[in-house]
């Protein structure tokens, strides 16, 4: 188990096997990037000619290991490039491709630009998150090997570490990238493993862990089972349910700590794994669809770290689960779905189901009034055509919008504004036997048609909708503090959205 120290010391003085640095762009060549200054003045004239030597750039990435002789007592110094601007979403960058490079060192000195609670932050949930390994199936050498990577001690050095704001931030980023980790492992958990009820199961042992013990926060869950469903009229969460063997579950949680002026209504997208029906998936991109239920797995793990760090905000979270599946009893293109609220939908495309689980939740959501819904969704490759997949689209409420986008910059997660064009309500409403039609078929726009079809379900209410099916998997290499797999994205902004709010 790493344990995570912050400290108001030199990094050319301080001892520990590796000590990190930040490295800048700039028109004169590279800089040591501020938190350096120590490092920069032990190598005094020398240290132009040798970063000149090395290659070092200073570009986004980069990366030099640099032995140091005893110029300082540190045996190694790391050099990582922040690119031309010292911003948090550039430190929590650097500090996760640290993480990376100095792996088999038993303590880590962490230099980078952290003059506050910002940069802190980002240095510590970067280097935390872009350490992380997924190993619970990995066995024998191969996972000793693994779990032996990770330092013994971090050091996290700034010279406003005995500040109150940041130390709470330092705290705070060890909360939140915690929280992040664990939707990474739920997003990359096989598929046969997180069923739907395993898949609830798992929410409430990570709820109890949260609410055990004095002075833990106090979080209620209900968990609805498929007669539970039956008998509430989810007929969107029972009908995409319809092909699986397992069972579909609704997972509701609240967070209503004393003192709460506003109220958020959180919403998940839970698909443990989806083939898309009848309307089945291309065979060689279908085993990275367990990710399907990362939309899930980010509010449930917000939710809890919000309860963690006492944040006077109510916030009510509601996650409905299915396997989306091929059967003779699967929902079929032509059925019509009966949703939680009475709306009638007709079926025409058994791969947007995403959608239909969504409907039945976010009116369950309408009915606590809450102050802002946002729902979070793997929902649409429209989306990842559009803004390729490391980028989040955002649309609704344009006030939310605009607020979530600004909090995201801030968390270190990309996303942007998309629009509802009038002309998606005509397409929603174009079911000449239902009252809304699922899908439509017509090529152009059906991620912002997925988001006009699920405002059906809003009841006029503020609203955002994040769809990450860009974003939430990392199909490549690691990038940043990004790792291949389950990214955990939206954990962070919903969490920085709540604290704005508090």
């Amino acid at each position: 188990m790493t344990s995570y120290t912050l400290r108001s010391a030199s990094p050319a003085k301080t001892r520990c096997d590796a000590v990190v640095v930040g490295v800048l762009q700039t028109s004169d060549g590279p800089e040591l990037a501020p938190g350096g200054e120590d490092v920069a003045k032990a190598y005094g004239r020398k240290l132009r000619p040798l970063l000149s030597t090395l290659g070092v750039t200073g570009k986004s990435g980069d990366v030099v290991k640099v032995p140091t002789t005893g110029t300082l007592s540190s045996p190694l110094l790391v050099l990582v490039g922040l690119g031309r601007q010292v911003t948090p979403s550039a430190v929590r960058r650097a500090a996760g491709v640290a993480a990376r490079t100095v792996a088999n060192a038993a303590s880590v000195a962490i230099a980078l630009p952290a003059d506050g609670p910002d940069q802190v932050r980002a240095a510590t949930e970067g280097f935390l998150l872009g350490g992380y390994t997924f190993t619970t199936y990995k066995s024998g050498a191969a996972k000793k090997d693994a779990d032996k990577k990770a330092p013994g001690e971090v050091v996290v050095l700034s010279g406003t570490a005995r500040r109150k704001d940041t130390i709470a931030a330092f705290e705070a980023a060890q909360v939140v990238a915690r929280a992040v980790a664990t939707t990474r492992d739920w997003v990359n958990t096989p598929p046969g493993d997180l069923r739907p009820p395993a898949f609830a199961d798992a929410v409430v042992a990570a709820t109890k862990e949260v609410t055990k013990g004095r002075g833990a926060p106090k979080i209620g869950i209900t968990v609805h089972d498929e007669k539970q469903l039956a008998e509430l009229g989810c007929g969107g969460i029972l009908g995409v349910g319809l092909g699986s063997d397992a069972p579909p579950r609704l997972v509701e949680l609240t967070y209503a700590p004393k003192g709460a002026t506003k109220h958020v209504a959180l919403v998940g997208k839970g698909i443990t794994f989806d083939s898309g029906g009848l309307s089945i998936k291309p065979a060689q991109s279908m085993h990275e669809m367990k990710s399907d239920m990362a939309g899930a797995a980010a509010v449930v793990q917000a939710t809890l770290a919000i309860a963690e760090l006492g944040l006077p905000v109510k916030v009510s979270t509601f996650v409905p689960m299915a396997e989306n599946m091929v059967s003779g009893t699967a929902m079929r293109p032509g059925d019509i779905l009966t949703m939680y609220g009475g709306t009638t939908v007709e079926v025409l495309n058994t791969d947007a189901e995403g959608r239909l689980i969504l409907g039945d939740a976010l009116v369950r959501a309408t009915e606590k009034k809450p102050d802002v819904i946002i729902d979070v969704a793997t929902l649409t490759g429209h989306m990842v055509v559009a803004l390729g997949d490391r980028v989040s689209g955002v649309m609704g409420s344009t006030d939310i919008v605009d607020a979530v986008v600004a909090t995201a910059d801030a968390a270190g997660e990309e996303m942007w504004p998309m629009p509802i064009p009038e002309s998606m309500v005509e397409r929603v409403h174009s079911s000449k036997i239902a009252d809304l039609a699922q899908h439509d078929w017509i090529r152009w726009g059906g991620g912002l048609y997925a988001g006009a079809f699920l405002r059906e379900f809003t009841g006029g209410l503020p609203w955002a909708h994040l769809d990450i099916a860009g974003p939430s998997f990392n199909s490549g290499g690691p990038w940043g503090h990004v790792t291949p797999g389950g990214t955990g994205v939206a954990v962070s902004t919903l969490v920085d959205y709540v604290r704005s709010l508090a």
